[in-house]
């Protein structure tokens, strides 16, 4: 009875790995995981208490999260597949599989690295297989092993990959912002001198560039805990960037002039992909009792007299540039307040999570500063 117990732990163990091999690797959507999603989670627990300890350098230890998280699946994977096996075979040690030369022990260790070898891509195994049962077990550990190195190497191969296209969104947007993280002067470069229609394009490109990150997200759930010390890298900058641009098209800009824009398709999909992507990882990635899933972490809902100066400042850039914006600034703002509310909380909660604060995350937002300019271009001096 010990036996059949013993092996059926071992079949349930190796069937949960291959199970969560298939939920991570080949069905690729975010949350489905057994073992990868619980482990990730734990680890970047472990990283996010650990890095507190390193104060000010705690957002360097936090980029070694990611890295982390895959070595540590590929090992789980690894042990837990041995082990399975190991249970599976140890009952059977000196009877169905015995040593190629003298006696057979049959200790759990001597299981462990039977198994371990059986299902290894290279090399030849001291133990040899004597029932035709055990036989297929051994063609199966194998087939198992090759599949399972095969279908990891493939995996992050496309994680790096996806993370690469990710950081190079980031870092376009933090250059179309002229490395300032405001979206008024990204809107003043898409649009000078009100010509939006060259910059349709570039807008048109970015809101496709949201979309594949965001499914990126959804096949490489991954993604979610690498974590960069550069705040431009990050998803919570990229999409407040993204949706504070489309607000202020349509809260700000002319409606005689700039009408066919805020109607457009690209500023639609621009919204709504950016809207997802944040809204799929807070979902995903957050438990429900996580601070900020039913308020912003600092406790703002809605903090209008900030918005307002915010508001007040791009105006004030969008004018500089040329742009045609609207004639009754109140009301605008107004306007402003009301589309920001649908928003900011769940990008303030993905920044916290994320442990970036928001200073980081939107600076024009946070700090209104008054415009001067200049030929060199534009300098910040002070706050509103």
């Amino acid at each position: 009875m010990m036996a059949w117990l013993e092996q059926a732990l071992g079949a349930l163990l190796v069937i949960a790995v291959l199970l969560d091999v298939f939920l991570t690797v080949l069905y690729a959507r975010a949350g489905t995981g057994i073992i990868s999603s619980r482990l990730a989670r734990l680890t970047w627990e472990a990283f996010r208490r650990v890095s507190r300890t390193f104060g000010p350098y705690g957002g360097h230890v936090l980029s070694f999260c990611g890295p982390a998280i895959l070595v540590l699946l590929v090992v789980t994977w690894a042990l837990a597949l041995t082990l399975g096996t190991a249970l599976i075979m140890h009952p059977h040690l000196g009877s169905a599989i015995i040593a190629q030369g003298g006696e057979t022990p049959t200790d759990f260790m001597t299981a462990i690295y039977a198994g371990g070898i059986s299902m290894a891509i290279v090399g030849s195994s001291d133990f040899v297989p004597q029932t035709a049962a055990f036989r297929l077990v051994y063609l199966f550990n194998a087939l198992v092993g090759t599949s399972v190195v095969s279908l990891t190497l493939t995996y992050v191969m496309q994680v790096y990959s996806a993370l690469q296209q990710r950081n190079l969104l980031g870092l376009k947007i933090h250059l179309f912002t002229a490395e300032t993280g405001d979206a008024a002067e990204l809107l003043a470069h898409l649009g000078p001198r009100g010509q939006f229609s060259a910059g349709y394009s570039d807008l048109a490109e970015l809101s496709s560039e949201i979309s594949q990150i965001k499914e990126a997200h959804h096949f490489y759930p991954v993604l979610f805990y690498f974590r960069f010390a550069e705040p431009y890298y990050s998803v919570s900058r990229s999409t407040l960037v993204a949706l504070d641009t489309v607000t202020l098209i349509r809260s700000a800009l002319d409606d005689g002039h700039a009408a066919w824009l805020k109607e457009s398709a690209a500023v639609e999909q621009l919204s709504r992909a950016s809207l997802m992507l944040v809204t799929m990882l807070e979902e995903t990635f957050l438990p429900a009792a996580a601070p900020g899933r039913r308020a912003s972490p600092d406790g703002e809902v809605f903090d209008p007299d900030r918005w307002r100066l915010r508001y007040s400042s791009g105006l004030e850039r969008l004018r500089h540039a040329g742009i045609g914006t609207v004639s009754d600034g109140q009301s605008g703002a107004e306007t402003y307040g009301a589309l920001r509310s649908r928003w900011d909380r769940l990008v303030t909660t993905l920044a916290s999570a994320m442990a970036y604060g928001m200073d980081e995350i939107d600076p024009a937002g946070r700090c209104p500063l008054r415009t001067e300019y200049g030929k060199g271009g534009v300098r910040r001096s002070g706050v509103l």
